[in-house]
């Protein structure tokens, strides 16, 4: 590490000992702040998070991602898996938008908004802290032999972490199936619901599992964004920095030294175990809780606040300010592009999609001697929240239908429909094998899709 003339720098997992064996990370509780503003922003998250699956729009939610059924509800729009391009798209951008961000600012999805910090770091934690104590007295209660007090202090704190699990996963479902179908799994007989069931039980002892035991192993060893990072940062990104140019020489609150005084309370405050002063981790979520502990400590011993500090390598090497560099440049025009395409498709995509296609292995059909048929398989996709009862006319009234079996072509709300219409065209307005007609498709007296498609004849001879 450049200015670390104690020769420590870091070559292993914080959470690793040179056994292999895990280091349990006993974070203190961190203040000030970026912390403040850590915690005003995991609040606006929880209630995001709690609550976006009560809101409804027209009767329905007004964001489910039904999988099972290929049905995606986004802001109070539908989508079905018939959608594939436009959440083709959106993952493209996505993508991109992850790589400008991370290009700019490092990791600071991961530390403010990423759902495993804020559960963590902002519920799970604070609970901990809570029933617990602090970080010394988490250690000592562990190292302690087992008796009354440390057995009903950990039934507590692991009961309330099910607790909290059992709830996240019941909203995770919601997000999938509904609160609807939600509250009839919980409130209807459990033989009614075995697979809901299961799936509930199942993710409560994932998030519980996660939150209770792997915690920051997620964000170290799972979560490949930190492993990515090394290829989408340079040293123009913002980063959560250690500023060792003034820093170093750590030591004593003197003239001979750096203002770095060797506390170590911003490795003691990190939930993943590192040491900021060793340089950019791929362990490092960016949730500021260094930047804040050193600041307490800069004001303690009168000095500036910012030794650690949001900042990019050449900042801190040459005080060269933040730019956007051509890179980032060129992801935001690409995502300019490619959000504009998007937007475009959203709002020029129809709501009752059909598919009009002659029946495989039929020519034509004649009726009587002056009249031609064909037979035609449709397919439709009702996306909005009314059921439709359609009827299909040929379209400038040269021919008549006929819809096999029934008056109207009926599909339910948010569903799909097939029928098989016969369409009658008089052997006069056929001028070729094959002619270009239009199908209008009406929902009582609203015209809601017009198709063309092929009429095959037997032409003029």
């Amino acid at each position: 590490m450049e200015g670390n003339d104690k020769g420590s720098f870091r070559d292993h997992l914080a959470t690793v000992d040179q056994h292999g064996k895990r280091n349990w990370i006993y974070a203190n509780k961190p203040s000030g702040r970026l912390y403040k503003w850590r915690s005003i922003v995991s609040y606006i998250y929880f209630i995001i998070f709690f609550g976006l699956p009560f809101i409804y729009w027209n009767g329905h939610p007004i964001f489910m991602i039904n999988i099972p059924k290929g049905k995606y509800i986004v802001f109070g729009k539908i989508f079905w898996s018939q959608d594939f391009f436009i959440f083709g798209l959106s993952m493209i951008i996505f993508i991109i938008l992850i790589a400008l961000f991370t290009a700019a600012f490092g990791r600071l999805f991961c530390g403010w908004v990423c759902p495993q910090t804020n559960f963590m770091e902002m519920m799970f934690r604070k609970v901990e802290y809570w029933i617990e104590g602090t970080a010394s007295e988490q250690k000592k209660l562990n190292e302690s032999p087992w008796n009354s007090k440390k057995i009903a202090t950990k039934t507590i704190k692991h009961g309330l972490f099910f607790i909290l699990a059992f709830i996240i996963a019941n909203i995770f479902l919601s997000y999938i199936i509904g609160i609807e179908d939600l509250w009839h799994i919980i409130t209807d007989p459990v033989q009614s619901h075995i697979r809901g069931l299961v799936s509930i039980s199942f993710f409560s002892l994932v998030f519980y599992g996660v939150y209770a035991f792997f915690r920051e192993q997620a964000c170290t060893v799972v979560c490949p964004y930190g492993r990515l990072q090394s290829m989408m940062i340079d040293k123009n990104s913002m980063i959560v920095a250690y500023d060792y140019k003034r820093g170093e020489p750590r030591g004593k609150n003197d003239e001979t030294h750096g203002d770095c005084i060797d506390c170590n309370l911003c490795v003691k405050v990190c939930p993943t175990g590192i040491d900021i002063r060793n340089g950019l981790q791929m362990e490092c979520v960016g949730c500021t809780a260094c930047i804040d502990a050193c600041d307490n400590v800069m004001e303690k011993i009168h000095k500036p606040n910012k030794l650690i500090r949001y900042a990019s390598e050449n900042t801190i090497a040459n005080g060269t300010p933040f730019i956007l560099n051509k890179r980032m440049k060129f992801y935001s025009l690409l995502i300019l592009i490619l959000a504009s395409i998007l937007t475009f498709v959203i709002a020029t995509q129809e709501e009752v999609e059909i598919t009009v296609m002659r029946t495989p292995s039929l020519l034509f059909q004649e009726v009587g001697k002056d009249s031609i048929s064909n037979l035609y398989n449709i397919k439709l996709l009702n996306k909005t929240y009314n059921q439709l009862n359609l009827t299909v006319n040929v379209s400038d009234n040269i021919g008549n239908t006929k819809i096999m079996g029934a008056e109207t072509i009926k599909v339910n709300k948010e569903d799909q429909g097939a029928a098989t219409v016969f369409v009658t065209l008089p052997r006069s307005y056929i001028k070729k094998r094959k002619s270009k007609i239009h199908l209008s498709f009406y929902n009582g007296h609203e015209l809601v899709h017009e198709i063309t498609t092929n009429f095959i004849g037997p032409g003029k001879h």
